[in-house]
C-alpha cells in the first residue's frame, strides 16, 4: 500500500470516531433540554420524558433476574419409628435380651431398659397406633403411641425421639412414659342438616353407592360427564340400603329437579351387609342437575379423578 493510502486511511478512523462521540454528545444535549422542558408542563409529563429518555447500553442489555427458587424442609415425623420402638420394647423382657424384639428394641434405644413383666401377665399388646407427634426445639419430638389388649384397655406411651437435621435418621432418647390419652375435640355442627325426603335425589346417590359398593351394575351411568370413581371392588357387599341422605342445600328438599347446573352436597348414610355382618356406611356427595337427573360430580369421601373441587 503507498504512504498516501496509508495515510488517507489512518486520518479517516480517527475522524469516523470523533463524528460518532459528537452525536452521542448532541442526543445528550437533546435529552437534557427535554427533560427540563417537560418539567415546567407538569409531573405526568415529566414521567413521559423519563420513561422514554435513552438508557445506557449495559441497563439496555441486562438479563432479567431469574426468580429464586425456595425450598423449605420439611421435618419428618418419626411416629412410625416410635410406633415401632414401643412393639418391640413391650413383647421384649429382660428375661430375654436375645429376642428378636429385645434386640430391636435395644438397637433403637441403647440406654432404654427393657421391662420385666410378670408371670402370666398381659403385656403383650394386640395393637401399637402412634395417635399423635408433637415437635420440640433441636430436633427433639414427643410421640404418643396408644397399646390396646385384647381385653380392650388402651395404654398410653410418650416416647422421646430425637431427629437428625435431615430427618433421615432417629433414635429413643429415654424410656417411654405412661400418659393420659388425647381427649376427645368438640365437632363443630354438622352443616348436613337439611333432610332429604324419598325421591330422585335420594334414590339416585343410593343406586350409585349400591354399584359402587357391591360391584353389581355400572358406577358411571350415575356420574356426570368427565368424572371418573374407581369402584370399592375389594369390598364387594352383597346389599346395600339407603337409611338416612342429609343435605346442605335447601334445593335438595325440592320435589321437582332444578335447572340443570344445579349442584347439591348430601351425606348418604347407608347399610352394607355382607357375609361377616351388617355394616353402617356414611358417603358425601356431590351432585348435579342435568337433563331431568342428579348425576354424581363428586364422591367426597373416596377418591375422585377429573370431578371438580374435593
Amino acid at each position: 500500500m503507498s504512504p498516501g493510502k496509508q495515510a488517507s486511511g489512518g486520518a479517516a478512523a480517527p475522524m469516523a470516531a470523533g463524528a460518532r462521540l459528537e452525536a452521542m454528545r448532541r442526543r445528550v444535549r437533546l435529552s437534557r433540554v427535554a427533560v427540563w422542558t417537560v418539567i415546567g408542563a407538569g409531573p405526568i409529563a415529566l414521567a413521559v420524558a423519563i420513561a422514554s429518555t435513552p438508557t445506557t447500553g449495559e441497563a439496555a442489555t441486562s438479563p432479567e433476574p431469574t426468580a429464586a427458587v425456595r425450598s423449605t424442609a420439611v421435618a419428618a415425623d418419626p411416629a412410625g419409628y416410635a410406633q415401632l420402638f414401643v412393639h418391640a420394647w413391650l413383647r421384649s423382657s429382660t428375661d430375654d435380651t436375645t429376642s428378636a424384639e429385645a434386640r430391636l428394641a435395644h438397637s433403637m434405644a441403647p440406654d432404654v431398659e427393657l421391662p420385666d413383666p410378670a408371670a402370666r401377665a398381659q403385656s403383650t399388646p394386640a395393637s401399637v397406633t402412634a395417635v399423635r407427634s408433637a415437635q420440640r426445639a433441636g430436633g427433639a419430638w414427643s410421640v404418643t403411641v396408644a397399646a390396646q389388649y385384647a381385653d380392650g384397655t388402651v395404654r398410653y406411651y410418650a416416647v422421646p425421639v430425637a431427629a437428625d437435621s435431615a430427618g433421615a435418621s432417629f433414635s429413643v432418647t429415654g424410656a417411654p412414659g405412661v400418659v393420659a390419652g388425647p381427649g376427645r375435640a368438640e365437632v363443630a355442627q354438622s352443616p348436613y342438616d337439611v333432610t332429604v325426603p324419598d325421591g330422585d335425589l335420594a334414590s339416585g346417590a343410593g343406586e350409585f353407592l349400591t354399584a359402587y359398593l357391591t360391584g353389581a351394575g355400572e358406577v358411571d351411568r350415575y356420574l356426570a360427564p368427565g368424572v371418573q370413581v374407581t369402584t370399592a371392588s375389594a369390598s364387594h357387599f352383597s346389599s346395600v340400603s339407603v337409611q338416612q341422605v342429609l343435605a346442605i342445600e335447601e334445593t335438595a328438599a325440592a320435589e321437582q329437579i332444578p335447572a340443570d347446573g344445579t349442584r347439591v352436597h348430601v351425606l348418604a348414610q347407608v347399610e352394607a351387609r355382607d357375609a361377616l355382618g351388617r355394616w353402617p356406611l356414611g358417603y358425601e356427595l356431590a351432585l348435579t342437575a342435568r337433563s331431568g337427573r342428579w348425576e354424581v360430580s363428586a364422591l367426597e369421601s373416596g377418591t375422585t379423578q377429573d370431578g371438580g373441587p374435593r
